[in-house]
């Protein structure tokens, strides 16, 4: 029985090694990025990022979690403005904090998940003018996989997940930016 013990041991400490070292061989760099084209001017859909108060009209998770605990501190949009949240598995804590501000081309957020895992992204939303009277956002967020990050890589495609979830707010910002009122 101990021999027995002994080998499912080893093997295990195997199998864990080789996770590992296929893990290690992973690009440390990730990018997740979307677009879509909105019948808005930029301006409108700068005004729904830049201001975090109004991620509940759009944001793909913002539904998720009905009981979710949020609290925004600093300035009421733009650079400093920050946005905390506290909800289930699906949701998890973390906040987001506004790094830059270019009216109405580009807000750059500093993304800091805490829970279930650490991990620190950048995301940056861009906004061009597209025809007549509308633009073109592009929703990016880049950031380095640890090695915890590489061995989650192996079984879960983040571009995959994460970008169904940014076409969905992207769709989702297009609606909002055009009931809003106007900037």
């Amino acid at each position: 029985m101990k021999k027995v013990l002994l080998v499912v041991v080893g093997l295990a400490v195997v199998a864990v090694l080789a996770i590992v070292g296929v893990a290690s061989t992973r690009p440390a760099q990730f990018k997740v990025e979307r677009g879509l084209s909105m019948a808005v001017p930029p301006e409108a859909a700068y005004a729904q990022v830049v201001d975090f108060h109004a991620w509940e009209r759009w944001s793909p998770w913002a539904k998720l979690d009905p009981a979710m605990k949020t609290e925004f501190g600093g300035p009421a949009s733009g650079p400093g403005a920050t946005y905390r949240w506290v909800g289930n598995d699906k949701v998890g804590e973390g906040r987001m904090t506004i790094t830059e501000a270019q009216p109405p081309s580009r807000v750059a957020i500093k993304l800091e998940f805490l829970k279930p895992f650490a991990a620190t992204s950048d995301t940056v939303f861009a906004f061009a003018p597209e025809g007549a009277a509308g633009a073109r956002v592009t929703w990016t967020m880049s950031g380095t996989n640890d090695l915890m990050g590489k061995v989650f890589s192996l079984f879960m495609d983040m571009d995959k997940e994460v970008g169904k979830d940014f076409e969905k707010g992207l769709a989702q910002l297009a609606a909002a930016s055009a009931t809003a009122p106007p900037p």
